[in-house]
C-alpha cells in the first residue's frame, strides 16, 4: 500500500488547558481609590504570578469592578505575549465579570463596556476560554496579589489622594484593602 493510499483522518492532539485565577481589589471598593489586580497562571511549564495597578490611583475609574476586569485582561495578554493560544479556564470571584463574560449579565455601566469588549476580543484569540466563578476562599493567591499591589502602591499614590480619602500607608489604614463586586461601577 503506497502512502497515497493510506486513508487520511483528522489528527486530534490533546492540548492541556491553562488555568488562570484573576482578582482585583480597590480601596475603597467603590472607588475612586487605589485599584490593583493580581493573577496566577498554571499549566504545562507555567507557574506565573503577576500583580500591579489597574488604573491611575484615585481616578474616576479606580473601582473594584475595573480592577477585576483588568486582572483578567492582563492574564490573557500575558498568555498571548508568550504565544499561548490553547484552551483557558479562567477562574474569578467576581460574579459581575464572569456573568458578563458568559452573557448572563448585561454590561450597563458605560465605562465598563470598553473593558468588557477588550476582554471579549482577547478571549476570542484562544482555542477556548471557559469562565468560571469561584468563592473568594478558592481564589486566595490572586486575591492576596491584588491586595499586596494596593499596599505597595499606597506610598507613591498618597500624593494623588484627594482630601478625606482613605489612607493606606504608615499604619494609618482606615480600612483594609477591599474587594467585592459593586454593581454600580
Amino acid at each position: 500500500m503506497g502512502d497515497d493510499e493510506i486513508p487520511r483522518g483528522i489528527a486530534q492532539m490533546d492540548v492541556p488547558e491553562v488555568h488562570v485565577h484573576f482578582d482585583g481589589a480597590c480601596q475603597p471598593p467603590t472607588g475612586p481609590g487605589i485599584a490593583a489586580f493580581g493573577f496566577t497562571i498554571e499549566g504545562p511549564g507555567l507557574d506565573v504570578e503577576e500583580s500591579g495597578l489597574a488604573t491611575r490611583p484615585y481616578s474616576e475609574h479606580s473601582t473594584n469592578n475595573v480592577a477585576e476586569y483588568v486582572a483578567a485582561i492582563r492574564a490573557l495578554e500575558w498568555l498571548l505575549a508568550h504565544e499561548y493560544r490553547g484552551p483557558v479556564i479562567a477562574w474569578g470571584d467576581s460574579q459581575l465579570v464572569v456573568r458578563q463574560m458568559l452573557g448572563e449579565y448585561e454590561v450597563r455601566t458605560e465605562h465598563l463596556k470598553a473593558y468588557h469588549e477588550r476582554l471579549r476580543q482577547l478571549a476570542g484569540r484562544f482555542a477556548s476560554v471557559t469562565w468560571k466563578w469561584i468563592p473568594r476562599e478558592q481564589n486566595g493567591r490572586a486575591d492576596a496579589l491584588s491586595k499586596e499591589a494596593i499596599l505597595e502602591a499606597a506610598p507613591a499614590a498618597s500624593r494623588l489622594r484627594p482630601p478625606g480619602a482613605v489612607r493606606l500607608s504608615d499604619g494609618e489604614d482606615d480600612a483594609a484593602p477591599g474587594d467585592g463586586d459593586d454593581p454600580g461601577g
